[in-house]
Formats: structure tokens, sequence, C-alpha cells
């Protein structure tokens, strides 16, 4: 069978690929090995956010009395909790499934390997092999949970996100190794079911990658919740020959101290699923593992592109997507079905989301890199204990924190803890898109009360006009 365009797997950047061809006017093609949607869909983003959610309702529930409510008997079902998580899973899959259908894509089940220039050789779950050709092929075939050499996931006591999602029953207690997005999250969820947790970061501080004063309030919020924390400490190795786990954990002194849990849950990022593709021999260029593309997402061989997880960059859900979206139009560019050429991402003003609670949310530069920029900058912080809406909500934790450039206005940065901030962020990304100032946020009225306003105040108080604090 030949295509015009051919997708690589179906995950949140493949399928808007292929749906953006195909509306573009080519015959498409989407080949996926497991299940439409991706680790996104199906293991990843949503599920687990309904996992946060159900944690969520059932600390709510812990605490109605600070509502002025009465619950009787508020107990949690952890086999429902799972149960409806996979639910939410397989319901927006089907809705991945029923997009190929409305937009006319192939659906193509299997292992994909690329044979030669436009050429892919597909195995089936019964073995039996296809070959399907197209002039354009998009790799999008993400990633899967990193496996340290010393921490070999067995999927029963060493586990990594996919196991985390499905255990059997709910562990008394658990070790997280990584305090990044998918660390955290497991963390709280867990936590607030009533396992005991103790998390272990190799780093000066959990969720490295976001400003200090972010990872000191979650920090101090994880304490309070009773999470215990080791930062600056590396799991040397792990024992199950016994009932749990037992971690020999090395702090920042050197000395040792064994950890003792049921399970030990591997949290230490991802590496993109680029092996047994035929990379090497359709002569596509990696770089420590990933697929190296230009800013169209161009490989170094013509009629390849490489989108998502498997590519450089950060390893997000919404940065594929656009990827995707990207690849489909540069390939319609080139073949003169439009005239405009698509614009690259900026990858500086991709958002970055943890839904951990408080959750957390950020963009642009941190105060440490503007800094070390040389920037002379304006900086804002709002408490939400300061925000009525988020008083009448009973959830005061965090802060909304704003980084302007003090002699042009310019946006940097923000940086977001507190309850739903993963919706608030949108309003700095598209403001950082339009080279807004800090003066236009302060002259957009701003609803309220709500928690979004707590943009506006940072900025406020950015620019010595705070009126609330």
């Amino acid at each position: 069978m030949a295509y015009d365009v051919i997708v690589i797997g179906s995950g949140p950047g493949g399928y808007p690929a292929a749906i953006r061809a195909s509306q573009l006017g080519f015959k498409t093609a989407i080949i996926e090995r497991e299940l439409l949607g991706g680790i996104c869909l199906n293991w990843g983003c949503i599920p687990t956010k309904a996992l946060l959610k159900s944690a969520q309702v059932y600390e709510n529930i812990k605490h109605a009395s600070s509502y002025g409510l009465s619950v009787v008997d508020g107990k949690q079902d952890f086999g429902a909790v799972i149960k409806r998580s996979r639910g939410v899973a397989d319901k927006m899959s089907k809705g991945v499934a029923f997009l190929m259908r409305k937009n006319k894509i192939d659906v193509i089940m299997g292992n994909a390997k690329i044979i030669s220039k436009g050429k892919i050789e597909v195995t089936g779950s019964d073995n039996n092999k296809q070959t399907v050709e197209s002039k354009y092929i998009i790799i999008a075939t993400g990633g899967r949970s990193r496996e340290l050499p010393n921490l070999k996931q067995d999927g029963k006591k060493i586990i990594g996100y996919r196991e985390a999602m499905i255990l059997p029953q709910q562990p008394k207690s658990m070790i997280v190794v990584g305090s990044g997005a998918i660390g955290s999250e497991f963390a709280y969820f867990y936590n607030s079911m009533g396992t005991k947790v103790t998390i272990v970061e190799f780093m000066p501080r959990i969720v490295p990658v976001e400003d200090e004063e972010i990872s000191k309030e979650l920090e101090k919020q994880y304490k309070k919740q009773g999470i215990e924390i080791m930062t600056s400490a590396t799991v040397e190795k792990a024992d199950t020959s016994g009932a749990g786990v037992r971690a020999t954990v090395k702090k920042q002194d050197g000395s040792t101290v064994t950890l003792e849990a049921d399970i030990l849950l591997s949290a230490v990022g991802v590496v993109a699923n680029v092996e047994n593709l035929g990379l090497e021999e359709a002569g596509i260029k990696t770089d420590r593992g990933k697929i190296v593309v230009d800013k169209f997402l161009q490989t170094n061989v013509p009629g390849f592109y490489a989108i998502g997880d498997c590519t450089p960059n950060q390893a997000l859900a919404h940065k594929a997507s656009r990827e995707g979206i990207v690849a489909a139009e540069h390939i319609a560019f080139t073949e003169k079905k439009t005239s405009h050429q698509p614009e690259p991402l900026d990858y500086g003003n991709i958002p970055g989301c943890t839904y951990c609670s408080p959750e957390i949310s950020s963009v642009g530069m941190t105060e440490k890199a503007a800094k070390e920029a040389g920037i002379n900058i304006k900086i804002g912080k709002f408490p939400f204990m300061a925000s009525g809406k988020a008083t009448a909500a009973g959830a005061t934790e965090g802060f909304v924190k704003v980084i302007y450039d003090a002699k042009y206005g310019e946006l940097l940065g923000a940086h977001m803890i507190g309850y739903n901030v993963t919706e608030l962020i949108a309003e700095v990304v598209t403001a950082r898109k339009l080279e807004t100032t800090g003066h236009e946020i302060l002259q957009a009225v701003h609803p309220h009360p709500t928690m979004s306003e707590a943009v506006k105040e940072a900025t406020a108080v950015a620019y010595g006009e705070a009126t609330d604090i």
C-alpha cells in the first residue's frame, strides 16, 4: 500500500500529525504497535490525572469539616480508583480511533521498521509482515521509563510508571527515586491514599528543573503532608530478596542509610524509543539516544521527520503535538500544497506542568537563569494566602512569581505553585508569544475573585503598584 504520509506512533505527537496531514490533502496512515493514543493517553498524562483527581477528592473528604461539612465513613477503594483511571484512558483511546476514522486515516497495527527510503515493514502481533510505502515518514515513537543499571525494574518490587498505575493492591510503603514530574505526582498520589512515601532525589532539591523558590515550597508542603524527602542522595543498590525492597541510600556526606519499603518506584526520567526502527540502515542521525532534527523537524535524510520524545528538547505531550503539526505543515509547504512555511517552535516558551498537589507550572526563565544571563530584572511574587478566591477554596498554599526585564518590561518567565495553577500558565505563554510587557498585563483587567488575577497581582508587586498585599 502506498501513502503520501506515514506516521510511526500514535501518541500526542503522532496522531495530531496524521490528522493535520490528512486535513492538508495527503493520503495518510498511522502505525501503532500497542494502543492508539500512545503512552501519554494510555499510560501517562491522562490516566495519572485520573488517579490524582481521585486523590484530591479523597483529600477534600478528609478535610470536609474545614468547609463546614460532615462526611461519615469516607474511605478510599484503591482497586476502584485504579479501575476508574483505566476507564478514563480506554475512553480517550477510543476517541483517538474515532478521530482516525473521521479524518480517513488508515490505522496499521504492528511494529514498524524502516527497510529503505520510503518503505516500512510492519510486523503484526501474529508475526505476519506487510510493507507500506510513503514519500514522507514522520517518526513519533515516544519514550519509555529510564532504567538505572543498579535499579533493574522487575515489574513487581522495583517498578516504573506503568506498573505504578495498575498495582493490584496498595503498598503500605514506597520509595520514589527521582522527584521530577513523574516521581512527584506518584509520591503525592500514594501518600494521599495512605502509603508511607519517601522521595530520594540525586539533586540538591526536589523538582530540580523548577525555580528554586518553587522547589522549596513543594518540599515544605510535601513534608507537611507526611512525605519524607532525601535530597543530594543516591540509591546505590536495592535488595529484593526479602518480602519487600531494602534500598541502600548514599547521602551527601558519604554515609549510607538503608530504607525498607514494599515497592520502589524508579522515576528517573525517560529514554527515547529509537531501537530496532532501522534508523542506522536508513542513515538517520542520532545523538545521545535522540533523533537529530532541524527547526522544521526534518532529519538529515530527506523525506524523514521526527517529533516528540524521540527528539531533543522537552519531553512534553503538548510540545510533541505542536511539533507534529509543524512537520505536517512543512511537508505541505514542500509539496506546494500551502504557500506559507510553518513557524518553528520557540522551545523557550513551552510551559511545563506537574500535577501534584499543590500543582506546579512554569514557562520561560527562572530567576537564577535570568541573573546568570546578566539581565537586570524585576521580580514580583503574590502569595495565594492573599487571594480571596484561594481563601474561599481553602487552597492558600503557594504563590505566583513573575520575572520581568527591568529595562524593556519583557515578561521573561513565570513560576507558579498552588491550586489549579496548571490552568493559569497559558495566560503567560500567550503573553510571552505576543511580547507583552508588564505594563500591559497591569492594564488588562483580570476578573475578581479568581486565582488567575494572581498573575496581575504578582506583576503589580514587581512594579511597586501592589494594592492587595
